[in-house]
């Protein structure tokens, strides 16, 4: 028996034997649009500073593999193609640049931030669902919020769906197509927080204090 293993070892160490290599692991990163991509752009006011964040996303979707379907409908884990970071905190990146794209002038800050940065307005941004086949479509639906961080407060509230092609149909063109979904809600909630911007601030009158004779 040990003259096997000795002959084998022999074999593989000059070559004669080769064994199989696992394949080498390929990472993804989203990507924001640049500022060539970005068709509307909207002014607001230089004093604002926005929260990006938190971006949640669905527990089986909190993992290193990019995750799939198949015509089955069963989920998929690539063993080798991953993300290069988390996709809720890749996600929140991404559309924390474009909104910094589409509303130049106003400050971004993402979550969490520091306690002293004087935030007016929080996005907060919660997919509901991510799902994908290679072959087909990417299709995602993403509630979110803005919150009036000051008052404390919900003002907009919205459902946004978005269904795109994967082009081409491989790992590569999903993390592709998940970049302009991720542009298309960064333009949804762009335009809210401009419309919060430009519409005309009700003037909070002093409370009444009754007089007694």
């Amino acid at each position: 028996m040990k003259q096997i293993i000795i002959v084998f070892l022999a074999m593989v160490l000059g070559g004669c034997i080769s064994i199989p290599k696992s394949p080498t692991p390929r990472f993804y990163m989203l990507q924001a649009a640049n500022e060539r991509q970005v068709s509307n752009k909207t002014n607001i006011t230089t004093d604002v500073i926005i929260g990006v964040g938190p971006v949640n996303i669905p527990e089986y979707l909190s993992r290193p593999q990019i995750v799939t379907r198949d015509r089955e409908g069963m989920l998929t884990f690539a063993q080798f193609d991953r993300w290069g970071e988390s996709l809720d905190l890749g996600m929140a990146r991404v559309i924390e640049e474009d909104l910094t794209a589409m509303l130049p002038g106003a400050k971004m800050a993402a979550y969490p931030w520091n306690i002293s940065i004087p935030i007016q307005y929080q996005v907060v941004v919660e997919i509901v669902q991510l799902d994908s086949e290679l072959d087909k479509d990417l299709f995602v639906v993403a509630q979110w919020l803005v919150i009036d961080v000051l008052e404390a407060k919900t003002l907009i509230m919205k459902r946004s769906e978005f269904r795109q092609p994967i082009m081409p149909q491989n790992y590569a063109g999903l993390a592709g197509t998940l970049n302009t979904i991720c542009a298309s809600l960064s333009g949804d909630i762009a335009e809210a927080l401009a419309a919060l911007e430009t519409a005309p601030k009700t003037k909070k009158e002093p409370p009444v204090i009754p007089r007694y004779n």
